[in-house]
């Protein structure tokens, strides 16, 4: 199940577009990949984040694995459940799992990202 509604990058984050507000997690395709989240590291509210670049990072029992943004902007939310309890996560990646909400400064930054179908070939063909 890959949403329709949201974009995603080819580093296997989501991206839900509300104008200018950009709320960002990583797909269930990554997710199932973790195991055991023990830490997440995010942005804080004021940050400025960069497309394709990273800005944060999440541990689990086995490695460490990087938290790229979509998009370029400041980040105005964090979801600070996840800091308490990380293994949401990997329950409620597309719901309760987001990560960060980012003001976006460069309008149209959805047309850099996959559509659902893109994204579905995208792990097709690693799955091979």
């Amino acid at each position: 199940m890959i949403p329709e509604s949201l974009r995603y990058a080819k580093t296997h984050e989501w991206a839900k577009f509300d104008g200018d507000l950009v709320t960002i997690g990583v797909t269930k395709f990554a997710a199932d990949q973790l195991t055991d989240v023990t830490y997440l590291e995010l942005p804080h509210v004021g940050d400025h984040v960069f497309a394709n670049q990273e800005c944060g990072s999440i541990e689990t029992v086995k490695s460490v694995n990087s938290l790229y943004s979509p998009v370029e902007g400041e980040v105005v939310e964090v979801n600070e459940k996840l800091i308490e309890e990380p293994n949401e996560l990997t329950k409620d990646p597309y719901g309760a799992g987001w990560m960060i909400k980012v003001r976006a400064e460069k309008p149209g930054a959805d047309q850099n990202l996959l559509t659902a179908a893109q994204y579905a070939k995208q792990i097709e063909s690693e799955g091979n």
